[in-house]
């Protein structure tokens, strides 16, 4: 049982059923507190009760020093007139931690709150408070609109977690439907059912039709047919195609413009295992990157004539464009010998300003020439050339040779082997090392911190790669490292640049603006979960959050514009503002073991009214025994819990609901302890991100026979956490009860739910993961709308004698008998459950019982002559700050208490069941219509117009000459000049070349340079732009119809397209410059084996 005696020597050994029994419970404790123990107890036994004590009658003198400072609570007795003031010692209460407070300073640190305002809580019970003794124990800050962030575009509201079961979302990518400047632009999103697209000319109107469980609020999207989850996006705007990566190795391309439905165009195997990441180059090829290091290159003249066969021939169009790819890899190979890691290629970037392309694993990076397929370089995450090499399988080796027979160069040409006998007997020897090495690598070991985790090109042609340790660092084109900047300790998510502005998402859910000098800016929370990507689409910047949630940032925040939206839309608040209603049965039973029968948890889980939604049940000492506990403790920390009696528990708790259309969501167990939750049906879909915690406090804080379980779950989109727990036992132990307390309070972190509804493995915890990445972060409790605690608290009477206790219950003046209770001390003198109320209770003491003995007759009255006490408990916080707040979007969970009782009618265990009945008000924010709301006032207010309007604007730009003509070898240069003397402009240029099926070939031919092709042109400034012939000799299978040569004689030709667009829209124009290359006689020509025709031939 949990207490062995509080009259007698708390250490004396009681019957037992295993040799952990016969343990106290403070032999668990002794070991479980990290702090000084308190100071030596005089005496284990209470103290003799005060003369004027009667175990028959009343007193009728003088109230006891910790008489509550409020009448609220009825009181039985008559007080007589003061007697003579004499003086006394303080009272000191049995933790001897501190004095006793006085009534009357009482009244400034305790107060008891009338119910609430509104309809819902008349008749509702007066509660006992706890004064908030800190930021962490005052309710969280809501509001529809925040101050601290801009308004954002709700795209797509948090959806809950339950909903995205084989269906979360991964990545965004945002395409234009044509590459045409006035043409519409739709985000994509990657996810594990496949893509969606939103158009974003539709993301402020309602769905035609109702969508899908968790996108009821969301803007109408479309869905492609259900594939592999999809890993990776990339969009390609030449081609007016959007490219996913998936786990099954396949690539596949998407429509830009879905219509009505989202079609694939073309699909292939790319690789055996998942593709992680992808690029489109200024040439037009497609970078692939998947596990063991492997990059492969699908060369764009064969991807384009796959696009314009017809659709019978897209399946052997799909097997030639898997066949004309080129694994780079076992190209860079030589001998069995490969200078780049065997770790997974996780990110890869065009830099299309030198055209070049990054290829990034866990902490090392690969620069390669992207018109050539040149290695550059790899490099680590220090900047230092790495010249490791990693040994080629066997797998690998036989396409290394396969290769090397198909697109041998001619003996004279072929180049020899960087790698000698010596640096091949090194990497025979230190095989297996760099095998451990990769593995570790792989698995997250070693120098995790530094682990690279995104990287972007900023519009000055700069490449920055962000660290899981949220470091962010700045390099050339060329590889060098420039510098480092740390501006935030989580790990950085995300890097997206547009504009002079770069916007970094980290795992805790926040972002932050930085100018191209590394400069922090701004920043703000975006989400209560990690960003996982970003992209830009029209004027907005979109971030998804690990949750599913999709948000769209204008570029020009923070700005003038967020103030006006925040301000009409608190003024529209009334329009999207809901209110639910809804009745929660919370319950408690320390069980010692046993096994309830029918009767009495029919009689304890009684629903009072059919508007009881919600049904929340804690249980003590479910299983306890040496055995067990250590059983528990071991599969605790391998993710395992249960126990057949815990089993047991849950399905004869959900027979009794059954009947009242009630379905299990979530459970946790630890040891003896267990908690879960059952729902209405018809509540369901309003219920969901359930996650589960366990906080041991026994034992080392190892051993779950004391500690704490919880449960946390969203309803009508309100966080409401509720926590069973089972403290330290005996008489003097207030104290380690008050630990027990703030160890719970303090390091409860939640996870995914154990057996509740299906969830996805794409989104943790985020709480969790703001703790883990910020230990100075309010504990995860702190930030829930509302919790519960319950439980066998094991607070106890004192200042009583056995023989007063039991001559006060036997008159029922339990009111009186309150007065000594410990816990109601403790929560007075802000030492425990700090800013959590109490509900009225009028219940007999609900400890210690002798089994199957019914009323008040049942109390112990062996030789131990437990005292009675009120053990079992339930306390709650909701959103309020005083008792007068009514329910709103600012104070979201407004909660009274109908009913407060024990269920004496329930003999199966030495403590009584309590429960209370809770009545919930919750405001909550209609998401669909707030995004109307949102579109409203940026199609209508004047103010933002005029706002809207100069962002968008762009300035003029000349440009010297729009026709070039190359002369061998000599460079040309084009100069670009910006006419506005205020405003920054930003210029891309992308090709499109004639080739032999007569379309245009999107990207530059192979035979061009073009550097920079991606810059910022300040006010009044000209950028040079240089134009070179460039050959090809070493690799003449790479070029063909793109590299638009057709003999040694034949002039070639290309058009670039230059877009100029200002900082804060990708609204633009565009110039035209049209390209000729002429070959005089005899010189050498570009024109060499043509890769694609080998397998297509002429189109």
């Amino acid at each position: 049982m949990a207490d062995p005696g509080d009259t007698t020597n708390p250490f004396a050994p009681a019957a037992a059923s295993s040799p952990w029994d016969d343990l106290p419970d403070d032999f668990f404790l002794s070991a479980s507190i990290s702090t000084p123990p308190p100071a030596p107890i005089p005496s284990t036994s209470p103290r003799a009760a005060p003369a004027h004590r009667s175990a028959s009658l009343p007193p009728a003198s003088t109230p006891s020093a910790f008489a509550p400072a409020s009448a609220s609570f009825s009181d039985p007795r008559r007080l007589a007139p003061p007697a003579p003031a004499q003086h006394q010692p303080t009272p000191l209460h049995p933790s001897h931690s501190l004095p006793a407070f006085p009534a009357a300073a009482r009244s400034a640190v305790a107060d008891v709150w009338p119910p609430p305002p509104g309809p819902h809580h008349s008749g509702s019970l007066p509660e006992f408070a706890a004064p908030a003794a800190s930021r962490a124990h005052r309710p969280p800050r809501r509001a529809a609109v925040r101050d601290d962030r801009p308004p954002p575009l709700e795209l797509r509201p948090r959806p809950p977690r339950e909903s995205q079961a084989n269906a979360a979302l991964r990545a965004l990518a945002c395409c234009r439907a044509a590459p045409s400047p006035g043409a519409g632009a739709h985000l994509w999103a990657a996810g594990e059912a496949g893509v969606r697209a939103w158009d974003l000319a539709d993301a402020f109107r309602p769905p035609a039709s109702r969508q899908r469980w968790g996108d009821e609020a969301a803007a109408p999207f479309r869905e492609s047919r259900r594939t592999s989850p999809a890993l990776c996006l990339v969009a390609d705007p030449g081609r007016g195609v959007v490219w996913s990566g998936h786990a099954d190795g396949r690539i596949m391309g998407w429509n830009a413009d879905p219509g009505p439905e989202v079609g694939e165009c073309l699909a292939w195997e790319a690789h055996r295992g998942p593709v992680f990441a992808l690029a489109v180059t200024p040439y037009g090829d497609l970078w692939s990157g998947s596990e063991g290091g492997v990059i492969k290159v699908c060369c764009g003249e064969a991807i384009e004539k796959s696009l314009v066969l017809q659709r019978e021939e897209k399946r052997k169009t799909s097997f030639l464009v898997e066949r004309s790819s080129i694994d780079l890899r076992a190209m860079v190979s030589d001998g069995g010998a490969c200078p780049l890691p065997a770790v997974d290629v996780k990110l890869l970037l065009s830099d299309n300003s030198r055209s070049k392309v990054w290829s990034a694993g866990y902490l090392s990076f690969a620069l390669w020439d992207s018109r050539t397929k040149e290695l550059l370089k790899v490099l680590n995450v220090d900047g230092q050339v790495d010249t490791r090499f990693d040994i080629l399988s066997s797998q690998d080796l036989h396409c290394y040779e396969t290769k090397q027979n198909l697109f041998a160069a001619p003996k004279k040409e072929k180049a020899r082997s960087p790698v000698g006998f010596l640096q091949r007997s090194r990497n025979a020897l230190l095989g297996a090392a760099d095998a451990v090495r990769r593995v570790a690598a792989k698995a997250g070991f070693g120098d995790d911190s530094r682990r690279i985790e995104a990287f972007t090109m900023a519009s000055d042609g700069m490449i920055w790669a962000g660290s899981a340790n949220g470091s962010l660092s700045q390099w050339d084109g060329s590889g060098n490292r420039l510098q480092e900047f740390q501006h935030h300790s989580s790990s950085v998510q995300c890097i997206c640049n547009f504009g002079t502005r770069l916007w970094v998402g980290y795992m805790d859910g926040s972002i932050q603006l930085l100018d191209l000098e590394g400069n922090l800016l701004g920043g703000w929370i975006a989400h209560s979960s990690p960003i996982m990507s970003m992209t830009v689409a029209g004027s907005y910047i979109f971030t998804l959050a690990g949750h599913g949630g999709i948000r769209g940032w204008n570029l020009s925040s923070p700005g003038p514009i967020d103030n006006i939206l925040r301000s009409d839309l608190i003024d529209k608040e009334p329009s999207y503002k809901d209110f639910e209603y809804m009745k929660v049965l919370v319950g408690s039973w320390n069980v010692g073991q046993e096994k309830a029968s029918y009767e009495s948890l029919r009689a304890w889980l009684k629903l009072p009214t059919p508007e009881v939604g919600v049904v929340v049940v804690g249980l003590q000492e479910v299983d306890m025994g040496a055995g067990f506990l250590a059983m528990s403790a071991a599969k605790e920390t391998v993710g395992l819990e249960g126990s057949p009696n815990g089993d047991w528990w849950l399905d004869v708790i959900g027979q009794v609901l059954k009947g009242h259309s009630f379905v299990r969501v979530g459970s946790r167990q630890m040891a003896g302890l267990l908690i879960a939750v059952w729902v209405r049906v018809n509540l369901k879909q309003f219920i969901g991100d359930i996650d589960t915690a366990a906080v041991a406090c026994g034992l080392g804080r190892a051993i779950g026979n004391k500690g704490a379980v919880g449960l946390r779950m969203r309803i009508y989109d309100r966080s409401i956490c509720f926590v069973n727990c089972h403290f330290a036992a005996h008489m003097e132990a207030v104290s380690r009860r008050n630990e027990d307390f703030d160890h719970v309070f303090s390091s409860m972190t939640f996870s995914g739910p154990s057996n509740g509804f299906l969830t996805t493995s794409v989104s943790g915890s985020p709480a969790q993961l703001l703790r883990g990445a910020n230990g100075s972060r309010l504990p995860e409790l702190s930030d829930t709308d509302m919790v519960v605690f319950l439980g066998d608290f094991n607070y106890r009477l004192y200042d009583i004698s056995y023989d007063e206790a039991m001559g006060l219950v036997s008159r029922k003046c339990f009111d009186w008998l309150r007065e000594n209770d410990q816990l109601r001390a403790e929560m007075r003198s802000g030492r425990v459950f700090q800013g959590l109320r109490e509900g009225e209770f009028k219940f007999p003491p609900t400890y210690k019982f002798e089994k199957h003995t019914a009323g008040l007759s049942g109390y112990d009255s062996s030789e131990k002559r437990r005292i009675p006490a009120w053990c079992d408990r339930i306390l709650y916080r909701d959103s309020r700050s005083s008792p007068e707040i009514e329910s709103s979007l600012e104070c979201p969970v407004v909660c009274s208490i109908s009913l407060y009782d024990s269920c004496m009618e329930a003999t199966d265990s030495d403590h009584k069941p309590v429960k209370c009945v809770f009545n919930l008000d919750i405001a909550h924010v209609d998401k669909q219509t707030m995004r109307q709301k949102y579109g409203e006032i940026m199609s209508s207010n004047k103010k933002v117009l005029y706002l809207l309007h100069d962002l968008e604007a762009f300035p003029e730009a000349n440009i010297s000459t729009s026709d070039i003509i190359l002369q061998d070898q000599s460079p040309s240069i084009v100069k670009l000049q910006n006419r506005s003397a205020k405003e920054i402009a930003c210029f891309e240029i992308t090709g499109q070349t004639p080739n032999s099926s007569g379309t245009h070939f999107s990207g530059f031919p192979t035979w061009l340079k073009v550097s920079p092709a991606v810059g910022i042109i300040y006010p009044g400034q000209t950028v040079e732009i240089t134009l070179q012939h460039g050959e090809l000799r070493s690799q003449g299978f790479l070029t063909g119809p793109s590299g638009n040569g057709s003999g040694g004689d034949q002039d070639k030709a290309a058009t670039l397209l230059v877009r100029v667009t200002g900082v804060y829209s990708t609204a633009g124009r565009g110039h035209k410059i049209h390209v000729q290359h002429r070959t005089r006689s005899g010189t050498f020509s570009s024109r060499g084996y043509n890769f694609s025709d080998g397998f297509f031939g002429r189109v």
